[in-house]
């Protein structure tokens, strides 16, 4: 008599291995939290603490329990969907641009903003302002691709959150989403939480699904 398959065997490679070795930097962290986040999180490009292999690692640190369930959760369900259709190879790179994009444009807006209290302070060394910029960690820029490219591929796919048990289709809660990110960025309201890395990796998320789309390369 065969045994059942376990869920975990079931989900493509790629998401399962992302999940895998967030678990363990997670783990890592909670035995190591100062060393690890200032080792791995990513730090404001022109600070003293940052390290060229931040852009990458910082994508698998997390900051609590409710961060990393929450990303892990949203990157198994979509994810796995999203590899399945985009293959292996496909997916590697759709997450890993979606991760860079996310701290690309978060930091591109801290930057034009640590210039203007340079401007603004001429007597103060910039270095200064450079390393008080708060560094980011998470999942979640990449999470926002991976949700984004399931939107693009399944924009009717009908999602039911939670809480509200409000039921939609996946375009519009992405696009819900979204604009909460962007009206928050813009109005600096929760605090902490990096909206506009957010933004980054759901729009290089978009950007990559249409250009695979457009040179028919999608699949």
């Amino acid at each position: 008599m065969s045994e059942r398959p376990s869920f975990l065997s079931q989900i493509p490679p790629v998401t399962r291995n992302l999940l895998y070795v967030n678990i363990v930097m997670f783990l890592a962290t909670l035995v190591n939290p100062v060393f690890m986040k200032e080792t791995f999180s990513m730090a404001f490009p022109l600070a003293t603490g940052f390290r060229w292999w931040q852009p990458l690692t910082h994508m698998f640190m997390h900051d609590g329990w409710m961060h990393i369930i929450f990303n892990m959760y949203s990157l198994v369900i979509f994810g796995m969907v999203v590899e399945r259709v985009l293959g292996t190879r496909k997916f590697i790179i759709f997450y890993l641009v979606t991760g860079f994009g996310a701290v690309l444009l978060h930091f591109g807006v801290e930057y034009l903003q640590a210039q203007a209290l340079v401007a603004a302070n001429p007597g103060v060394d910039p270095q200064l302002i450079y390393n008080r910029i708060p560094g980011v960690l998470g999942a979640s820029g990449a999470v926002y691709g991976v949700l984004v490219g399931f939107a693009m591929l399944y924009p009717e796919a009908r999602l039911t959150l939670i809480f509200p048990p409000i039921t939609l289709s996946a375009k519009w809660w992405v696009a819900i989403f979204i604009g909460i990110e962007l009206f928050t960025g813009i109005a600096g309201t929760s605090m902490g939480i990096a909206h506009f890395a957010h933004l980054g990796g759901a729009l290089f998320g978009f950007l990559l699904i249409r250009f695979w789309r457009r040179t028919h390369k999608i699949y």
